[in-house]
């Protein structure tokens, strides 16, 4: 995580205050880059977040599966016949 300030000084624990705030309020998210403004005595903060891969989950023949590798001849046949529906 990376952060930078632009117009002014911003002190070190006052920096670590707002990073700190900002995982508090989005614990889930890693924080990628935070912009700390500063204008006199108004400091604004803006904050990018890392993307989270994710791995798609399907439900087969009634299985939760995130990849088909561990499926058998018969399972595989069955899930490439699917009618898949599209929105």
């Amino acid at each position: 995580m990376s952060y930078q300030v632009e117009g002014g000084c911003l002190s070190q624990e006052e920096a670590q205050a707002y990073i700190r705030m900002i995982r508090q309020k989005h614990p889930e998210q890693i924080l990628k880059e935070v912009t700390f403004k500063v204008d006199g005595d108004f400091v604004d903060v803006s904050y990018t977040y890392d993307t989270v891969p994710f791995d798609r989950i399907r439900r087969i023949t009634g299985y939760l599966v995130g990849t088909l590798d561990r499926f058998n001849d018969a399972k595989r046949a069955e899930e490439s016949e699917r009618v898949k529906h599209t929105v």
